[in-house]
């Protein structure tokens, strides 16, 4: 379970390292007469990764495709395209970077329902929990205990994760199933439990409705109608679903892993006064790691996710002018005298994070890390 103390504290050191970044970037924006948040380019991929999931999908209850090896197909389709939607639309919506107007990023949010998953809890999770507390363990969700996985150092140690390295990538592939079927409803109950949404400043009951309500009219449109339209067994549907998941979950932990636990990122823990070490955008140096940043097909595909680490210090500037940035946070950071972290191809992250997998599946104190 996870725990944010609220004495958690970034050093106030090197503060001046942020403070010229963002100069610089601001800039940028100002001096090319730019905005900050989604552009024509953008908002065309949106139209694109919306048709990669509701064209197969709409073809598929059409009829017009009769064998089930032909429905499996198109539901591999649709799996790319839910991963499309997480990754180059709903992320930037619920980071406020798609737009500069407030309900375009709410509604484009909530495109994480429309494909099962919960925009709220990803809020939490990602955007204040990770982004702030990335790859500080029993705060950073995305590293904290995950049953099978060891995915940091202070995580405990079963024997079983000696193997971690090879199985791992199995069990990838059941992340957004796992979300939707049951750990949205976990998170939701513990966030409610721990303050989260009255941090947030939202309704207990309203953001059950929409849990539940949308997790319904999720499975009704997905799973229901195909069962009503198409001449499959419900076994087979249901198999489809989880082909289309799969799918999806394999790409989403496959683009996201690499970014964080991979050779090369550091791990910190606060001392015993609740103090982190460095000012948070140092934190987001250390901990991120960009890959394949000289792969224009992948970067679009992926939101610009490849730049992990323009995105972890804005997180609030739309991906799409993130390759133009990572000159600028480069030069910076160089100057100052602190790591920009990148692996030259997403092969070579891909490898970096099967190696980390294995290091950290040994034997507990023979982890070979860049830990703080």
């Amino acid at each position: 379970m996870t725990h944010v103390p609220p004495t958690f504290k970034f050093a106030t050191a090197h503060k001046e390292f942020y403070a010229t970044l963002s100069r610089r970037v601001n800039n940028y924006f100002k001096e090319n007469d730019l905005e900050r948040t989604a552009n024509g380019a953008m908002r065309l991929k949106t139209v694109i990764m919306f048709a990669l999931f509701f064209v197969p999908f709409g073809i598929s209850l059409s009829g017009l495709v009769l064998s089930y090896a032909g429905y499996l197909a198109l539901c591999f389709l649709m799996g790319i395209g839910v991963a499309g939607i997480g990754l180059s639309i709903m992320h930037d919506a619920n980071h406020g970077s798609y737009s500069s107007r407030p309900w375009v990023n709410t509604t484009l949010g909530y495109a994480l329902n429309l494909i099962g998953g919960n925009a709220f809890n990803w809020k939490v999770q990602h955007n204040v929990l990770h982004h702030t507390y990335t790859n500080v363990f029993d705060a950073d969700e995305d590293i904290s205990p995950r049953g099978a996985l060891r995915m940091a150092p202070e995580s405990p140690w079963k024997p079983f994760h000696r193997y971690q390295y090879l199985y791992a990538w199995f069990l990838y592939g059941l992340m957004t199933l796992v979300w939707i079927v049951g750990k949205d409803f976990i998170r939701l109950a513990r966030y409610q439990r721990e303050g989260f949404m009255a941090k947030q400043q939202v309704g207990v009951l309203k953001e059950w409705f929409i849990l539940l309500l949308s997790k319904a009219l999720y499975f009704l449109y997905v799973v229901g109608l195909p069962m009503l339209l198409l001449p499959f067994s419900a076994l087979q549907i249901i198999l489809g679903f989880v082909v289309m998941h799969y799918v999806a979950g394999f790409i989403l932990a496959v683009v996201f892993q690499p970014a964080h636990v991979v050779e090369g990122t550091s791990y910190f823990q606060p001392d015993k006064d609740g103090n982190l070490e460095n000012s948070w955008a140092v934190h987001q140096l250390h901990t991120t790691t960009n890959f394949a940043m000289s792969n224009r097909w992948l970067s679009w595909f992926v939101g610009g996710l490849n730049f992990q680490v323009e995105h972890h210090l804005f997180p609030n500037i739309c991906h799409i002018h993130y390759r133009a940035l990572s000159p600028i946070v480069k030069q910076t950071a160089e100057e100052f005298g602190l790591p920009y972290k990148n692996k030259e191809t997403f092969w070579d992250a891909i490898v970096a994070h099967r190696r980390i997998l294995k290091t950290l599946g040994s034997s507990p104190g023979n982890e070979s890390l860049s830990m703080a």
